[in-house]
């Protein structure tokens, strides 16, 4: 490397502002001095040589890379460069080598045994008292742990806001149930309230167990239904995921349907029958429809003990669907055309109060 050095160029720029004289006159060897033994790595490249190759490497930049010494001098630092470093950070050191600028530039390299590091690259342009480029400087800092750091703190801000979204989600529709939920006295309202709470319960337990992904439609239906013969329930449909959001205020509009069909519907009488099926539409959409036949005669009003505002504000604001009913002279038809996923803005109600 001493061919390359020599002869020694008289570098630009101020000496130290605290200095004795004697360090003034020993400054070339105290800087090589520094550079060898800083805990920093550091590279010294030389412009002026075809390809900017490194002249001097210091023992930290070495002991960060994994490389000798011999398998660094001599060649351009892209060496460090990997798959997955970014063309555009590499775009902009070049350019800043074209432009003789300083630049501080953090991107991936790669150790000599294929390891990746985050390093953060500061190089600096060192000119003659002529103002000629003669090296440029470049010192590395591993940023790899900050940068693990980085991820954690976003990703527990990322939890943080997904925990405060199912909060808000849960809490507009239980606000939802205490101010729709109607009965003739405070025990039978306080019986109806937290028999929809229990609701949610279970479909809260349910996501749990599926650990917040995503919930099938038919797992959530037989999670709410009862506990009949099983050949008065027909059940039937094709694989539908649901989103995590759409579980608990879907759960709570199943559990409507059968209160209803069992105080009210084709489950209060012997041969009544009910079948829940489900279709998948375009546009992330399905449709559910809620079949009950056989039920007592003659068939309830349709706003007897059904919950009307209840499903129509589930439906309608807190899953952003559709509700159609169709009653028969034995019982009554209802088609739901909902979204697979949430919207990602929840109604602060349930719906209007009625």
């Amino acid at each position: 490397m001493s061919d390359i050095l020599e002869p020694t160029p008289h570098l630009h720029g101020s000496p130290p502002e605290a200095a004795t004289p004697q360090a003034l006159l020993d400054h070339k060897e105290l800087s090589a001095a520094a550079f060898q033994r800083t805990r920093m790595p550091m590279v010294v490249t030389d412009p002026r040589q075809a390809d900017n190759p490194v002249v001097m490497a210091n023992p930290a930049f070495l002991s960060l890379t994994g490389y000798g010494a011999d398998e660094v001098v001599g060649r351009n630092c892209r060496f460090l460069q990997g798959p997955d470093t970014s063309p555009a950070a590499v775009a902009e050191i070049r350019a800043a080598v074209a432009e003789e600028r300083e630049a501080t530039v953090e991107f991936l390299n790669y150790r000599k045994d294929g390891a990746p590091f985050w390093n953060e690259l500061h190089i600096s342009p060192i000119h003659d008292d002529e103002g000629r480029l003669l090296y440029f400087f470049g010192s590395q800092v591993d940023v790899t742990e900050f940068r693990k750091v980085q991820r954690l703190e976003a990703t527990e801000h990322r939890l943080l806001l997904e925990v405060e979204h199912r909060a808000r989600n849960v809490m507009a529709v239980v606000n939802g149930i205490v101010r729709l939920s109607r009965a003739e006295t405070a025990s039978l309202y306080a019986a109806a309230v937290q028999q929809r709470i229990q609701a949610l319960a279970t479909a809260h337990t349910l996501l749990a167990e599926r650990g917040w992904l995503e919930v099938s439609l038919e797992d959530l239906v037989q999670q709410q239904l009862p506990p009949l013969v099983p050949d008065r329930i027909v059940v039937h449909g094709p694989r539908v995921m649901l989103s995590a959001g759409m579980v608990q205020p879907l759960a709570l509009v199943l559990h409507e349907l059968v209160a209803n069909a069992i105080a009210h519907g084709a489950l209060s009488a012997p041969t009544g029958r009910l079948s829940v099926s489900w279709s998948e539409l375009d546009g992330g959409r399905f449709r559910l429809v809620w079949e009950e036949s056989l039920g007592p005669s003659p068939v309830p009003s349709p706003r007897a003990g059904f919950g009307t505002a209840m499903l129509a504000g589930m439906i309608e604001r807190q899953l952003r669907g559709s509700l159609e009913r169709e009653w028969r002279s034995d019982g009554i038809v209802l088609s739901l055309t909902l979204p697979r996923a949430a919207m990602s803005q929840v109604s602060n109600s349930a719906g209007p109060a009625n």
